[in-house]
């Protein structure tokens, strides 16, 4: 038997998924709607799986070296007698 078949799913509530992410409910609910974060609806309840918030945070993960284009190229030496351009 599967752990699902056993019925020992670990389910989060809305608020609970948020805070294991670090994000806002509201980010919590566009990654839900977007398609990227799979979520159910039980009555006004919605609930998430930790297995899949667990898989969720995995597939996050960011690959070293594709953050170059956030951070700009050194122009020059920087040392202690330059000046910030004004």
């Amino acid at each position: 038997m599967t752990a699902a078949s056993e019925g020992s799913i670990s389910w989060l509530s809305s608020k609970e998924a948020a805070c294991r992410l670090g994000v806002t409910l509201r980010s919590l609910y566009r990654f839900i709607d977007e398609g990227s974060l799979p979520a159910y609806r039980f009555g006004r309840v919605i609930r998430l799986q930790q297995s899949e918030v667990d898989q969720f945070i995995e597939a996050s993960r960011i690959v070293p070296g594709t953050l170059e284009h956030l951070y700009p190229e050194a122009k020059g030496p920087v040392g202690p007698g330059d000046r910030a351009a004004s």
